[in-house]
């Protein structure tokens, strides 16, 4: 008996033979390495609950069952102790924190080792496919472990070892965390946030409990969801959230602010310092996805005149929270900016030379309402760790770090990518690398075409017409598929290359006129082809005339439809404009999905009325 999964309800039964109930827990004492079972809870008469002394009473356990060594009548019910937990009610099916992965995982069984007749120690958590078989029914984990053993995939155990685990909230016990040889607060604020944005929403709010303020803000600035970074946010006392976003880097916590209503928003800027509440307020005031949001107002600026020394003492006195330094900035005595030195300057030159002897005076900045996108064009192209933001008196009014360039760039990578219908694979190919995965993401055409074929059949017996002359539409069906689809990845191509101009029109009229005319030269291909499909099929008109009539008449509105699909997919072009301008997400399998759709009932329509038209 290796398997917690296998000695639930193994009967319970007594040095007389008398059955006292079947098992429903195994309890254990924490504080082991790997810990003995201390406890047996079973369900006696009328499901009533008991639980006993795992060393005073059981006398050995096999597959057919727990066996005591004493009487029923001698046998002194107990209660779980403080340093107990119940393996079932507590770790079975529960979520784990894997911090040694990184990822979040479910606990489908508990792995058991015999050291004698008696005793049973816990090993591990098994987290794996074959727990989660084995807790339906040991046979189907038989089953399937052999089935992929044949295919050469065999399924392995996953066990989490007990050694690498420690309960989080020993009151709670709702959660497991698998340390290797760390706590959750000695994680990277990364690889927190990566464990946050993977838990149930109810345990989320505990595992963040467990961070003191300054761990939690550099979490919270880690997580990609605005979204999910204002639930948690949402979770928390006004107090602690505004002592939150007060320690967050100005720009990570005015984008978090904004994810929030305007009372709240409010509320904690209230409660935050002067100094922090003017910093986010400063950025809130700049419109989205410019340079004046994603900046930040945390750098370092000098007189010309001072000093490698004064600069240097500058740094020393920052807070240990401050941004991160790349650069120091040069003014003038108007507080213009006239140069920039990197720390490798300052640190190989003399400590009393002039700050406007050793500064690069051709400095690279942005104004406040560049577009995002092109701030991180401008770093990418001048290689910059950060780029000043100025004013047109070009005063200093922040920076853009390196960091939020590469958000942004990757936020833009995203976006594109959802728009060309390329989703996050695990290969980072953009194909999936699983079977299903790669035919539900790329050939969903061929359960479209099935589903429509089957309600062309349908609907023409409905009508009166032979059912079996579905065969016709369908064949000619996959042409209108891969036409429209076609078209939309035209229209995602177009729209990702396209260069808005500077007097801000769009292309509609030009768009259509160029996709109506490869319509109509499609559309002509398609007629032509099938003329020639039915002439290479019957060379010697031994054909039927109605056959004829029908492949000629299916072949004629799949050339239409295709024209419909190319002349209206200016629709589409039209459709991603609008939501760019909105700040929507738009996916490309989905327009690609919709487009194919309309068009499978276009020619599914057209189809079946010349089908009916021929026959009658």
């Amino acid at each position: 008996m290796n398997y917690l999964s296998e000695m639930l309800k193994l009967p319970v039964v007594d040095v007389a033979g008398e059955k006292l109930g079947v098992v429903n827990d195994l309890g254990i004492a924490t504080g082991e390495v790997f810990p003995h079972v201390t406890s047996l809870a079973f369900q006696g008469p009328g499901k009533t609950p008991f639980m006993i002394s795992w060393r005073k009473y059981v006398d050995h356990i096999d597959e057919t069952g727990v066996y005591l060594k004493a009487v029923s009548t001698d046998v002194r019910f107990s209660y779980l102790q403080p340093d107990e937990v119940l393996l079932a009610r507590d770790i079975l099916n529960k979520q784990i924190v894997d911090t040694q992965g990184m990822k979040v995982v479910r606990v489908n069984d508990i792995k058991l080792s015999a050291t004698g007749e008696n005793q049973l120690r816990l090993l591990g958590a098994e987290v794996g496919a074959r727990g989660l078989l084995r807790s339906l029914h040991p046979a189907c984990e038989r089953i399937v472990t052999t089935l992929a053993k044949c295919l050469g995939r065999p399924l392995k155990e996953e066990i989490i070892a007990w050694s690498y685990m420690d309960l989080l909230d020993r009151s709670t016990r709702d959660i497991k965390l698998s340390v290797s040889h760390k706590t959750l607060d000695e994680l990277h604020p990364a690889d927190i946030a990566d464990i946050i944005e993977q838990l149930d929403p109810r345990l989320r709010a505990q595992v963040f409990n467990q961070l003191d303020t300054a761990q939690a803000a550099e979490a919270i600035g880690e997580i990609d969801d605005d979204d999910l970074a204002a639930e948690v946010l949402e979770g928390m006392s006004d107090r602690d959230a505004s002592s939150m976003l007060a320690l967050m880097d100005p720009d990570d916590a005015a984008a978090l602010i904004e994810e929030l209503d305007y009372e709240k928003a409010e509320k904690l800027l209230r409660l935050m310092g002067v100094k922090e509440e003017k910093a986010i307020r400063t950025l809130l005031g700049y419109e989205e996805d410019t340079a004046g949001r994603i900046m930040t107002s945390e750098f370092v600026a000098l007189p010309a005149t001072a000093t490698v020394a004064d600069a240097i003492e500058a740094i020393r006195a920052l807070d240990e929270d401050f941004e991160s330094i790349y650069y120091v900035y040069t003014l003038d005595p108007a507080g213009a900016l006239t140069g920039v030195l990197s720390l490798r300057a300052l640190i190989v030159a003399e400590a009393d030379a002039r700050l406007s002897g050793l500064s690069y005076r051709d400095v690279v900045w942005v104004a406040p309402d560049l577009d995002q996108e092109d701030v991180a064009d401008e770093m990418t192209k001048y290689n910059l760790a950060a780029i000043p933001v100025c004013d047109d008196a070009r005063h200093i009014l922040g920076i853009v770090t390196v960091d939020d360039a590469l958000d942004v760039i990757a936020e833009e990578h995203e976006e594109d990518l959802q728009i060309a219908g390329v989703g996050a694979t695990e290969g980072g190919s953009g194909e999936p690398v699983h079977v299903f995965g790669w035919f539900a993401h790329r050939q969903y055409w061929l359960l479209v075409w099935a589903v429509a074929s089957g309600i062309v059949a349908s609907v023409l017996g409905a009508l009166g017409g032979a059912p079996e002359l579905f065969i016709y539409p369908m064949c000619v069906m996959p042409v209108v598929l891969l036409a429209a689809n076609r078209a939309v990845a035209f229209v995602k191509n177009y729209y990702l290359e396209y260069s808005e101009p500077e007097d801000g029109g769009k292309p509609y009229l030009g768009f259509f006129v160029q996709t109506a005319f490869v319509g109509l030269v499609l559309g002509a291909v398609i007629y032509l082809c099938g003329q020639l499909v039915i002439g290479a099929a019957y060379p010697d008109g031994t054909a039927a005339s109605v056959i004829d009539e029908l492949l000629s008449a299916c072949f004629a509105c799949a050339a239409l439809v295709a024209f419909l699909s190319c002349a209206t997919s200016v629709a589409y072009l039209a459709i991603l404009f609008w939501r760019d301008e909105h700040d929507r997400n738009t996916s490309g399998n989905a327009l690609s999905v919709t487009a194919m759709l309309v068009a499978c009932a276009l020619y599914s329509a057209a189809s079946v009325a010349a089908t009916l038209a021929v026959v009658a």
